[in-house]
């Protein structure tokens, strides 16, 4: 069983900064590319940052410049640094990974960025 588990939710004024956490656990024989996706209330779910597994990333273009994706890959962790953050990056933000050759998603944090 593979579990996601993310960490670092949470509530920032506008101009602030979170680091989201995402450690994958369980009988693990390959993790491929990891990402962070986001779901705002009635939108749909949409990628915000992935990075492959020799690190080549790619950046949906609402948050070049302000998120920075990076992955431990010893620590089987993948993480999303969040900077100057706007009230429209409030959402669930949700980690996923192929692992073992399947796609696996965490639970998801929530991100709320309001003065």
């Amino acid at each position: 069983q593979v579990q996601l588990v993310e960490s670092g939710g949470g509530l920032v004024q506008p101009g602030g900064s979170l680091r989201l956490s995402c450690a994958v656990s369980g009988t693990i024989l390959s993790i491929n590319t990891m990402g962070w996706y986001r779901q705002a209330p009635g939108k749909q779910r949409e990628l915000v940052a992935s990075i492959t597994k020799s690190s080549a990333t790619n950046y949906a273009d609402g948050v070049k410049g302000r998120f920075a994706i990076s992955r431990d890959n010893a620590k089987k962790m993948v993480y999303l640094q969040m900077n100057s953050l706007k009230p429209e990056d409030t959402a669930i933000y949700y980690c996923n990974a192929e692992v073992n050759w399947r796609n696996s998603w965490g639970q998801g944090t929530q991100v709320t960025v309001s003065s």
